[in-house]
């Protein structure tokens, strides 16, 4: 089940599953995402690497989901659901922009689109499909049946935070849950279908990638959403008061980036509950994410050591305290019921010597981002002549402009040095970037696909503490080149990853 780096040299390409091409305005599991495999495959890449695969809500933030089990519906390939007779062509007649993701309108399209699949659906005699879609509901009903009561709740509450629901349903009296089991039961179909659907594809997706020798890194985010199916299904995991609301919410204390630090507004665990369970819930959502992955990245590892505790109600991080995390007794049992840890550990931002040490007792690789070795709050260790092996190097991530966006950012000195550590010239900066990562000692090195395009901001996927407009870059159609590929191909070879 599990995949470590095992100290081989590898390279993989960073492209979240909303980015690839078609037609419904959003990326899918179908054609594109195989041919996406194809590229990986015949580039001598070894890793495709995602943002984290759940239903986003708030903002549209693979960080901030319903659930942390549940895949993302609006991933479906509605072209597999026309060729079995479940929607028509009048249904797809659709016209989204090719460059990016237009989240409202096609949110709306999607949900339309599958509403009327699963009616369809639902008026067929039962066949092998059906047969198919009551077997997964029956193997995953440990999580579905909380979370589509829960979708189907915000469905009939007009999408508000269960936060906001009546007393009854937010503090799950058993008679209010059982009423609404029974008058909303056409819905929490729809939502264990558009899971079915989700899962059954994206299992698809893995094998073809598996057999083609490329392999999955997925994202957990430490952190769950407050609206999440999670938070309300197991509120005893949570520091919640007695109705239910956060005694107190996640996010990081000032510094160089931020004079206020950021608010992220999570529910933080109660870590003596999880403990006393085994921190059962915890493996559970490993144990889930490796069945769609092949290694996880851990994000903002240094809250397992210690995290950063602000009131509820703060407008601000800046008012917060630190505070033990579970430590090394969360990954020994982990790794008591899952055996050798698939994970990497997103140790970026401040690490202190207590993050690092526990970094090395789980045996987990760390990761370096090229571009914070010379822009902004520059640090040594993120300088290639500075790395151990057991190191994940990235020209940048999700959350870092595009290598040629940042370069044209920075200030003139910041450049300079740039071009005199690369022994470049400052006009192929994206991939003399990607050099440096591929021939670096770090066991496996990672680049966005917009580094491989040299794309600039305008390809930037996130910009974090800005509220819109992020998530939604996308590969336009003929856009990826045969000449990248074998470019990339070549640097792979070069450095025997």
């Amino acid at each position: 089940m599990t995949e470590t780096l095992a100290s081989t040299r590898s390279a993989g390409i960073l492209f979240h599953p909303t980015s690839l091409p078609g037609p419904h305005g959003i990326g899918a599991l179908g054609p594109a995402a195989r041919d996406w495999v194809d590229f990986l495959a015949t580039a001598g890449q070894k890793w495709w690497q995602i943002l984290p695969l759940g239903p986003t809500g708030y903002g549209d933030s693979p960080y901030q989901c319903f659930s942390a089990l549940a895949g993302n519906p609006f991933l479906i390939d509605l072209e597999a659901l026309r060729a079995v007779g479940l929607l028509t062509d009048a249904e797809l007649a659709v016209d989204f922009p090719a460059e990016h993701v237009d989240f409202g309108p096609v949110i709306a399209f999607k949900n339309r689109a599958l509403a009327q699949a699963w009616e369809r659906f639902s008026a067929q005699p039962r066949g092998a499909l059906r047969a198919e879609f009551e077997a997964f509901v029956a193997a995953e009903a440990r999580w579905l049946d909380d979370f589509a009561l829960f979708m189907a709740l915000k469905d009939a509450n007009g999408g508000v935070s269960w936060q906001e629901w009546e007393p009854a349903l937010r503090l799950r009296e058993p008679a209010a849950l059982a009423e609404a089991r029974q008058k909303l039961h056409a819905t929490i179909g729809l939502h264990q279908f558009r899971q079915f659907l989700f899962f059954k594809q994206w299992r698809a997706v893995k094998a073809y990638a598996n057999e083609r020798g490329v392999k999955l890194i997925g994202d957990v985010p430490i952190f769950v959403a407050i609206d999440s199916a999670d938070v309300w299904s197991q509120p005893e995991y949570f520091q919640l008061d007695e109705q239910r609301r956060p005694l107190a919410v996640a996010g990081v204390p000032p510094d160089y980036f931020s004079a206020t630090g950021q608010l992220w507004g999570n529910p933080l665990y109660d870590w003596e509950a999880l403990a006393a369970d085994r921190y059962v819930w915890w493996v559970r959502r490993l144990r889930a994410t490796l069945e769609q992955v092949d290694l996880v990245r851990i994000d903002h590892f240094r809250g397992f050591e210690a995290y950063w505790k602000i009131p509820a109600g703060m407008p601000t991080a800046q008012v917060g305290a630190w505070t033990p995390g579970p430590g090394r007794a969360l990954f020994d049992e982990i790794s008591a019921q899952l055996g050798d840890l698939p994970l990497i550990a997103e140790d970026l931002g401040v690490i202190t010597p207590e993050v690092d040490a526990l970094r090395h007792a789980a045996k987990l690789p760390g990761m370096r981002v090229l571009q914070f070795a010379f822009g902004g709050a520059t640090e040594d260790r993120f300088l290639p002549h500075m790395y151990e092996r057991d190191t994940v190097v990235y020209t940048g991530t999700h959350d870092n402009d595009t290598t040629r966006g940042w370069y044209e950012h920075i200030t003139e000195p910041e450049r300079d040095r740039v071009r005199r550590y690369l022994a470049c010239d400052g006009r192929d900066v994206a991939w003399d970037m990607i050099r440096a990562a591929w021939m670096s000692v770090a066991d496996l090195a990672v680049a966005p696909l917009q580094d491989v395009l040299d794309l600039g901001s305008a390809a930037r996927m996130n910009t974090p503490g800005q509220p819109g407009g992020n998530w939604g870059w996308r590969l336009r159609p003929g856009q990826l080149q045969p000449w990248q590929r074998d470019r990339l191909g070549d640097l792979t070879a070069l450095y025997a990853r």
